[in-house]
C-alpha cells in the first residue's frame, strides 16, 4: 500500500502529532506500507485561506499516487483533504485527538463569561457563528472519512455526538515508549531544591485546565511548593495571581521546558496534578506514569481510561478544591498507599505498546 499522511505538524516541529507521524514513517515500510508525509507546516507561512487552498492543491498531487490518505485532523489539514479527496476520488482515513471547535470556543471571550460548557454538552447547544462554522467543518470531513480513529473510547463517544456512526469509529491507544530517568528522586531533589511537598502540573495554560483552582488549593498548604510548566495565553493572569496572592516563593511558572528537564522535574516531585475539564487521551499524564510520580487528575474524558481511582492514581472532579486539597493530603502523608499507585501505573503502561498499536493500525488501513 502507499499511504499519504496529512499532518498539521512534523520534526522539527514538537508535538504529540509530529512524533505520531514520524513514527508512522519510519515503521509502517515494515509492514509493507510505504508512506509520504505531508505537513501543514510548509504551507502554514501564507496568509489564512490561501495556506489552505494551497495544502488542497498539494493534497490532490500527492494523492493521486496513494492508495489512501491517513489525515490527523478534522480542520485545518481533515477540511481541504476531504475537498481534495472528492477531486480525485480517493478514500481516507481520519484520526480524531480533540474537539477543535470546542478547544477554540473555549478560549474565546463568551465562553469566560458562561458557566463551564463540558465537551459532551458542547454540540447540543447553539454558540457564535465562529464556532457553529467550525463545527460544521468538523462533521463535513467526519461525514467523509472512510473510517475514524480514536485514542480513546471518550473520544470515540465525543465524535459520535457529532452526529457520526459510531460503527466506522475504531480506538486505537496511541503507543508510548516507557522514559527511562537513570537519577534517583532525592538526587533530582537536591539538585533542584525541592523540599516539603512538591507538586508538580504541565500542559497548555488555557483555562479548562484548572490552574487557578490548583493555586488556591497550594495556597491553604503553607508546607507545598507548585511548579507549573507550560505556555498558552493565561500566563499573564496567573503571573499576575500568583503575584497578588504573595506565592512568588512557592508558585512558579516555569514555562515551556525541554523534555529531559521537565521529565526530570516531574520524577523529582512528590505529586503530579492534572486538574483538567477535558483530556481526550494524556500522553503527559503517560509519561508521568513512566517516570514514577504519583498522580491526582479529574474524572472527565479519557482519564478514567489511564487512571482508576485508589489503583493508578486518584480521580477529583474538576475544579473540586476541597477534593483536591484532600488528596494532596492524603498521598503527602501515606507515603506506602502513593508508592503503591506508582508501582501500578508503571504496570498499566503495557497496554500502550507500540507494536500492537501499530498492528492495530494497519489492519484498519487494509479494510478500506
Amino acid at each position: 500500500m502507499k499511504l499519504l499522511v496529512c499532518t498539521g505538524i512534523y520534526p522539527p516541529d514538537m508535538g504529540g502529532p509530529a512524533t505520531y507521524s514520524k513514527l508512522l514513517f519510519d515503521r509502517l515500510p515494515e509492514k509493507e506500507i510505504s508512506v509520504k508525509i505531508l505537513s501543514f507546516s510548509e504551507v502554514r507561512h501564507l496568509p489564512k485561506i490561501i495556506r489552505h487552498f494551497v495544502y488542497y492543491q498539494k493534497v490532490k498531487k500527492l494523492g493521486r499516487d496513494a492508495d489512501l490518505i491517513y489525515v490527523q485532523d478534522p480542520v485545518s489539514v481533515g477540511f481541504p483533504t476531504a475537498c481534495a479527496c472528492k477531486k480525485i476520488n480517493k478514500k481516507f482515513v481520519l484520526k480524531v485527538v480533540g474537539d477543535y471547535a470546542w478547544e477554540q470556543f473555549q478560549q474565546s471571550k463568551s465562553a469566560q463569561e458562561m458557566d463551564f460548557v463540558y465537551p459532551e454538552n458542547f454540540w447540543k447547544r447553539k454558540f457564535d457563528f465562529k464556532t457553529e462554522l467550525l463545527k460544521k467543518i468538523e462533521k463535513f470531513t467526519a461525514d467523509r472519512a472512510e473510517k475514524i480513529i480514536t485514542p480513546s473510547n471518550y473520544l470515540k463517544d465525543i465524535v459520535s455526538g457529532w452526529g457520526i456512526d459510531e460503527k466506522k469509529i475504531t480506538v486505537i491507544y496511541n503507543a508510548f515508549a516507557p522514559v527511562d530517568i537513570i537519577e534517583e528522586k532525592y538526587s533530582l531533589r537536591i539538585r533542584y531544591k525541592i523540599s516539603g511537598t512538591a507538586i508538580f502540573s504541565a500542559g497548555r495554560l488555557v483555562p479548562w485546565k484548572g490552574y487557578d483552582t490548583l493555586i488556591d488549593v497550594v495556597n491553604e498548604l503553607p508546607e507545598t511548593r507548585l511548579i507549573i510548566a507550560g505556555e498558552g495565553p493565561d500566563y499573564d493572569k496567573l503571573q499576575e495571581k500568583i503575584k497578588k496572592m504573595g506565592l512568588e516563593n512557592r508558585v512558579v511558572l516555569s514555562g515551556r521546558l525541554g523534555k529531559d528537564d521537565l521529565l526530570k522535574q516531574i520524577k523529582a516531585s512528590d505529586i503530579f496534578v492534572l486538574n483538567t475539564g477535558y483530556e481526550g487521551l494524556s500522553h503527559q499524564l503517560l509519561e508521568v506514569m513512566s517516570v514514577g510520580t504519583a498522580i491526582i487528575t479529574t474524572n472527565v474524558g479519557g482519564n478514567p481510561e489511564l487512571i482508576k481511582d485508589e489503583r493508578e492514581g486518584l480521580l477529583i472532579d474538576y475544579n473540586n478544591k476541597e477534593q483536591l486539597k484532600e488528596a494532596i493530603l492524603k498521598l503527602s502523608k501515606k507515603r506506602v498507599f502513593a508508592d503503591k499507585l506508582v508501582a501500578n501505573a508503571k504496570e498499566k503502561l503495557k497496554h500502550f505498546d507500540e507494536e500492537k498499536m501499530l498492528d492495530e493500525l494497519v489492519d484498519v488501513l487494509l479494510q478500506k
